[in-house]
């Protein structure tokens, strides 16, 4: 996938959290996060299912009480000011949650409704709707017939039908296919550009990398926060390398265990490891040559996101275990 343009210059935070915290009983589910998004920014929200990124969606959107910490959305203060929140802000839940037994056109007519648009204004907020999104020539179509993408498109026009100064998108392209996600995070691109202030959660690397900057969420905490190719900085060059041999789960036990090895996993049918230092590349390869693991090949890559992932997650759990 394109990766977005540079972090849009702008002054001020559209949206703030510091030292946000959420307990459900003796559980913690979002544990003293601090962040700040500027104005047209693509923000996105990193994390694996349980991370806790619903959780601080939700506190944002003033639709759950933090247990600590503040936060602002749009100037608005999340735990006093929820109501005006609601009006400056569009949200797209895990879920689809339009009704898949009206029409396209029904339903942004629905929404509209609630947000307090009509006459003149809607149509020439469905027409923009509807053009950006590709929907136009659905729009007598039953929203129970449209393929997953075009909902998710319908989901997103419904969103935005009020001008939302920030959009929240909670895991928007779940169940879509590939050539669906690109082209929704396309969409994303160009809201963006026209100056919203996107909050995306995500479980996908591709689309991590679109965002202007990431927030890596693990177990309710924020482990690492900045631009994609910064947080790939935490690798020194030459200290990330893919292994290519027969019997790779096999290998895998080797290189595990093999003096200077920090992280080793599959990517595909690949090894991604992670070394102390460049110089142990020829001696692991001698090493598992020496044990047979031939035709073999080891080259030094670039670091991906989901390597700096799994660092920042094992460094975590070893922090708390220690």
């Amino acid at each position: 996938m394109r990766k977005a343009a540079g972090v849009p210059v702008a002054t001020g935070a559209m949206v703030s959290a510091h030292d946000l915290s959420r307990s459900f009983g003796d559980f913690i589910a979002v544990d003293r996060v601090s962040f700040e998004v500027v104005p047209g920014e693509i923000f996105g929200f990193l994390g694996s299912n349980g991370a806790g990124k619903t959780t601080v969606i939700r506190m944002l959107c003033g639709l759950l009480e933090p247990s600590s910490g503040s936060g602002s959305v749009a100037g608005f203060d999340i735990a006093t000011e929820g109501a005006e929140i609601k009006k400056h802000i569009g949200y797209m839940s895990q879920k689809f949650s339009l009704y898949s037994d009206l029409r396209v056109d029904e339903n942004l007519r629905f929404w509209a409704g609630a947000q307090g648009l009509w006459a003149a204004e809607f149509r020439r907020r469905r027409e923009w709707a509807l053009e950006m999104t590709g929907l136009a020539s659905r729009s007598r179509a039953l929203v129970a017939d449209l393929p997953g993408g075009f909902r998710q498109r319908l989901a997103l026009s419904c969103a935005l039908l009020h001008r939302p100064a920030v959009l929240f998108l909670d895991e928007p392209t779940g169940g879509v296919d590939p050539e669906a996600r690109r082209r929704f995070w396309d969409l994303i691109d160009a809201l963006s550009a026209e100056g919203i202030t996107i909050f995306v959660t995500t479980h996908y690397m591709d689309e991590a990398e679109r965002c202007h900057r990431v927030a890596l969420m693990h177990a309710g905490r924020l482990l690492a926060l900045d631009s994609v190719g910064e947080l790939k900085k935490i690798f020194p060059p030459g200290c990330v390398l893919e292994v290519r041999c027969p019997r790779a789960a096999r290998a895998l036990d080797e290189i595990v265990a093999f003096p200077g090895v920090v992280e080793a996993e599959f990517f595909g049918s690949s090894l991604h490891l992670v070394v102390e230092a460049p110089e142990l590349k020829e001696r692991l390869f001698r090493h598992l040559e020496e044990q047979g693991f031939t035709p073999l090949s080891i080259r030094a890559i670039h670091a991906s996101l989901e390597d700096v992932f799994i660092l920042r997650i094992r460094e975590a759990e070893e922090g708390r275990h220690s």
